[in-house]
């Protein structure tokens, strides 16, 4: 937007400006267009556009100055885009095969080919669309398909916009979503005089103005002699924003406001649990093979506060398949292995944010209910690009009357949507404490479809113990997936560097 002055200077003393500063002033009056670019600026004045640019924001900050900013897209080809416009598309590569097959394409002659199997498959689907192939295998033309030589809708696409011409926008969104091509912003500078900077004097051009006491200039005596410009007190200070957050901590933050405006309210839970809270609560067999060493970590040396008695009661009737304490019927018939209640008394690091999720339900069990929990994590796991000793978790629980698979699904598009995410997978899935279960993955521009959506509908045999009467859905958001794809890391141990400079670009 335009900034210009409100109030013109007292008294209209003529300006004691820089030289440059000057300089960029003058050119500015002359003009005979309303605005120039910084970079036809620097050009004009034979000025480097660093110092052109220096002299433009001072300019401004006196009021002497003002700009026209402008968000321009600019759409390019990526790197993949530059090698499908040399080498063919995957689909036109598919074409020459057949075509060079006289029509008719075994699938087993493509296996040589440099493709990936995503790339293949999208082909494939890509060219029956357009009604070159029929269903089915061997690859075959249709008798009714278009010629060979034609130009296909992608391939004018890509041409365009390594052209520089604006494509069809909905061929231009099918190129983006196959990493072929790219939208992105330039931001747009016009500068033109204000009204005070074309209207009031400048002084007399003289020996060049010192702007500010150095040391030099006290060490030699230099000050005596010096001309120094005028303070001007309308100019604006600096802002100096001091330390920033770090970007992972930002974008945690900015998720938790996401939840607070959707009516969550914030849950918290200890580190240090039991197997009772972290495993028991949830249904979760005593023998399952998440609770070895090569999953929860056991913690010795320390006591963790053990579980109600009442409670663990109802929750060791579940696992054994008996009714629960003052009913006559049990639940299911459990996991058919006796319960040990020492093993539901030991410590473990909590290995995720649903034992929470059993603490909160077991202290608030009537509905309706939205909470959140996002915290740390612990498990035994391979260390890789989206695994770690240490995880963060988001869990969530939604509970009220008819509640179904359908709100949570509808849960995980609204956050994915909320902050980006366009493609979405939603499957079913397997957890011990919920059914149906279900999994939610995104796509990384460099990983691939990873799974950060994960939940389902708690079972019965997790609700009744607890005291709850009404279906909840619930799921364990890998939050620190998702937020490698807002801040552009491949890896999540790039999430916790130290590195500066890389912390400095990871928010612009």
């Amino acid at each position: 937007m335009t900034q210009g002055a409100e109030e013109p200077p007292d008294g209209g003393a003529p300006l004691t400006l820089s030289s440059g500063e000057r300089a960029v002033l003058s050119a500015l009056r002359s003009l005979t267009a309303a605005a120039i670019e910084e970079e036809e600026l620097a050009e004009s004045l034979a000025l480097s556009k660093e110092s052109v640019r220096g002299s433009l924001q001072r300019l401004k900050s006196k009021r002497l100055a003002v700009v026209d900013e402008e968000s321009i897209p600019e759409r390019s080809l990526t790197a993949r885009g530059v090698a499908a416009l040399s080498s063919g598309l995957p689909e036109r590569r598919l074409l020459r095969a057949v075509e060079s097959a006289g029509g008719t394409l075994a699938a087993s002659e493509l296996e040589g080919e440099a493709w990936s199997g995503e790339e293949r498959s999208a082909a494939i689907g890509i060219l029956r669309r357009l009604g070159y192939l029929a269903e089915g295998l061997p690859f075959r033309f249709l008798p009714t398909a278009p010629a060979v030589s034609e130009r296909l809708p992608a391939e004018r696409a890509l041409e365009g916009v390594g052209h520089g011409e604006v494509p069809d926008p909905k061929e231009f969104d099918s190129l983006k979503k196959r990493g072929l091509v790219k939208l992105e912003n330039r931001r747009l500078k016009r500068w033109s005089a204000s009204s005070e900077g074309r209207e009031l004097p400048l002084a007399t051009e003289g020996a060049e103005s010192l702007g500010a006491l150095t040391a030099e200039l006290l060490r030699t005596g230099g000050w005596r002699t010096a001309s120094f410009r005028p303070y001007d007190v309308r100019a604006a200070v600096p802002f100096l924003s001091g330390a920033r957050p770090h970007p992972y901590r930002a974008w945690l933050r900015e998720f938790e406001e996401i939840l607070v405006g959707l009516g969550f309210e914030q849950a918290e839970g200890p580190l240090l649990e039991t197997e009772f809270w972290n495993s028991d609560a949830l249904f979760m067999p005593q023998e399952h093979p998440a609770r070895s060493i090569h999953d929860v970590l056991s913690v010795s040396g320390v006591t963790a506060h053990p579980p109600p008695e009442g409670l663990l009661e109802r929750v060791r009737a579940a696992h054994e398949g008996r009714a629960l304490p003052g009913e006559t019927e049990p639940i299911s018939p459990g996991w058919g292995s006796p319960y040990d209640v020492e093993v539901a008394r030991r410590p473990v690091l909590r290995s995720q944010t649903t034992a929470v999720s059993a603490r909160f339900l077991a202290k608030r069990p009537k509905a309706p209910f939205r909470m959140y929990c996002l915290d740390r994590n612990f498990r035994r796991d391979a260390v890789d690009a989206t695994h770690g000793v240490e995880f963060g978790q988001c869990e969530g629980v939604l509970g009220q009357e008819g509640t179904t698979i359908r709100e949570l699904i509808g849960m995980f598009r609204a956050l994915a949507e909320a902050i980006g995410i366009r493609e979405l997978k939603i499957r079913p899935s397997y957890f011990p404490f919920t059914e149906p279960s279900i999994e939610g993955y995104v796509r990384h521009p460099r990983l691939g479809w990873i799974e950060v959506f994960p939940g389902g509908l708690f079972r019965p045999e997790v609700l009744r113990p607890l005291g709850v009467d009404v279906p909840v859905a619930a799921w364990g958001i890998g939050v620190t997936r998702l937020a490698m794809l807002a801040l552009g890391a491949n890896d999540l141990r790039e999430l916790y560097t130290d590195d500066l400079g890389r912390l400095a670009g990871a928010r612009e």
